[in-house]
């Protein structure tokens, strides 16, 4: 087993493993717990194709022993760039089989030198893409990343292993590394965080308890397996035993008729992913949104017309706080008030605590209802950033809490608000501006389709607020709904940006900072606006 340097302490260990978070199984280990109970039930679902349990167990073992015939041993790396498919769930499920480290977070809209680049950092042995992948649509992945760093194989669809025996016992180590994903841009110094099974199986642990998810439930990721929140939907359905349905729908279907069809019960995503099956269920006067009870979404506050248009089915929001570094270790819990639903991201459960810091001095903890970063510690937390130790130091005070970079504040029962990101403030002549206040009151609006805040430069007040708008409402209407949604006056915007869209991520998050950097160039012009009434 080649070894990580990580931070797992004996101490901390021992004390997860008492409470539950932590078990001795391993991610394959639920997965032939399940083939063996289960041999025959569908498990897992692509565009395509479904498997038995039987049947993914035995690609999953035929993948392993090819890999294994690679020479690749316990640590060595493996990275997947390629569509949302079975391929890259047996991947990764062959990776823990053996003790391998799964690389799945290079997303499409990387160019291929952005990969190279990736793959070098991590010394990955094997990469799993497909022809046509990328912002550049290699036509030949075997050519292009042939001798790149410590790569021993390229493997596509069309050359992946087929189901065969497995090539020995199983690795039982549930603490060792099996996912790295990284979680900033590709220039640079990216970090890359390091999971073991047990670090993100403590979160779908407590989720699948406090939600009920079991064998009967179907679960599906609208996020692509190259982003962590499909990650937390798969540990999850590990967990449950029930049936995942690999988000990318069939060609010339949309994501409305791929819920509808799936028959999915858990739906996994962010807010935009909502808006837009909402949207085309009211288009096409699709009554109910086929059989989901809850939907999960992480990544920006709820609008309230998303809520209330899940409400009105019967559908639960499960509103949802986190970061790769911790998995969705905030979230509400069935059966709170619509405030706490949709207002809050609730508060959790037992394998990731929460705490408020002081940005000026984030070693002094804050109290219910201050305002500060978000810190946070426990059994879901990573194991640090690989190859990283200056990153890994940075992202901890003296106590050895993990400091987001988030702001938010704590009320009395526990409950998490989000303030936005600690960079993302503006600070207009010294007043502080919460964007995502700003964000959370525009959606109110059922005219405003999305929302984005930020900050511009201004030579006397140093920022002044830009909002950015979906939307055909004028902008003294936009001004009069913030107002009447109890926005100060002095944390109005003094801008407006009415777009057509937005660039998004590969999650299908607001690409906040990209309509920033467009309206510095001056490629976008936003209309200056001022508020008259009084606040």
């Amino acid at each position: 087993m080649r070894p990580f340097l990580t931070l797992h302490h004996p101490a901390s260990a021992r004390r997860y493993y008492e409470q539950g978070s932590w078990r001795n199984a391993t991610l394959y280990g639920l997965l032939a717990a399940h083939a063996a109970a289960r041999p025959d039930a569908p498990a897992a679902r692509d565009a395509t194709r479904t498997l038995s349990w039987r049947a993914l167990q035995a690609w999953v073992d035929g993948t392993a022993a090819h890999l294994c015939g690679l020479g690749l041993a316990g640590g060595d790396r493996v990275s997947i760039w390629a569509n949302s498919q079975l391929e890259v769930l047996v991947t990764f499920l062959a990776c823990s089989r053996e003790r391998l480290a799964c690389n799945p977070s290079l997303h499409r809209t990387y160019t291929s030198d952005e990969v190279v680049t990736l793959l070098e950092a991590l010394g990955s042995a094997v990469l799993l893409t497909e022809p046509g992948w990328g912002a550049d649509r290699v036509p030949d992945p075997a050519a292009r990343f042939a001798g790149v760093g410590a790569l021993k194989a390229v493997l596509t669809p069309r050359s992946f292993p087929r189901p065969g025996p497995p090539p020995g016992e199983a690795g039982t180590d549930p603490d060792s590394v099996v996912y790295l994903a990284f979680t900033s841009g590709t220039t640079g110094a990216p970090k890359c965080v390091m999971h073991s099974d047990n670090t993100l199986l403590a979160n779908a642990r407590d989720l699948a308890r406090d939600w009920g998810i079991d064998q009967s439930t179907r679960i599906l990721s609208l996020s692509p397996l190259s982003h962590h929140i499909a990650w937390v939907a798969v540990a999850q359905w590990l967990v449950c035993g029930g049936m995942f349905n690999v988000g990318e729908p069939p060609p010339g279907k949309t994501r409305l008729d791929w819920v509808i069809e799936t028959e999915a019960t858990y739906v996994l995503g962010v807010p935009t992913h909502a808006m837009d099956v909402l949207s085309q269920q009211r288009e096409r006067g699709v009554e109910r949104l086929g059989s989901v009870r809850t939907f999960y979404m992480a990544g920006s506050p709820i609008p309230p017309v998303v809520a209330e248009g899940f409400a009105r089915q019967g559908i639960a929001p499960q509103n949802i706080y986190g970061m790769t570094e911790n998995s969705s270790h905030q979230y509400t819990h069935p059966g709170d008030p619509p405030a706490i639903a949709t207002g809050t991201c609730g508060r959790g459960g037992p394998a990731y605590q929460v705490a408020i810091f002081d940005p000026a001095d984030r070693d002094r903890r804050l109290g219910p209802g201050e305002a500060g970063e978000i810190g946070g510690k426990g059994a879901a937390l990573m194991l640090g950033y690989f190859d990283n130790q200056r990153a890994t130091e940075a992202s901890f005070n003296r106590d050895g809490w993990f400091l987001s970079g988030d702001l938010g504040m704590l009320d009395a029962a526990g409950n998490l608000s989000i303030l936005g990101r600690l960079k993302d403030l503006v600070i207009r002549g010294g007043h502080n501006i919460h964007p995502s206040d700003i964000e959370a009151r525009a959606v109110r609006n059922p005219d405003i389709r999305a929302a984005a805040a930020f900050g511009v430069a201004d030579d006397r007040l140093g920022e002044r607020v830009c909002l950015a708008v979906i939307s055909e409402a004028t902008p003294e209407a936009i001004l009069a709904h913030l107002a009447a949604e109890g926005l100060s006056r002095y944390d109005m915007p003094e801008y407006i940006l009415p777009m057509s869209e937005f660039p998004l991520t590969a999650s299908g998050k607001i690409l906040k900072r990209e309509i920033q950097r467009q309206v510095e160039r001056g490629d976008l012009v936003p209309a200056p606006v001022h508020y008259q009434g009084a606040g």
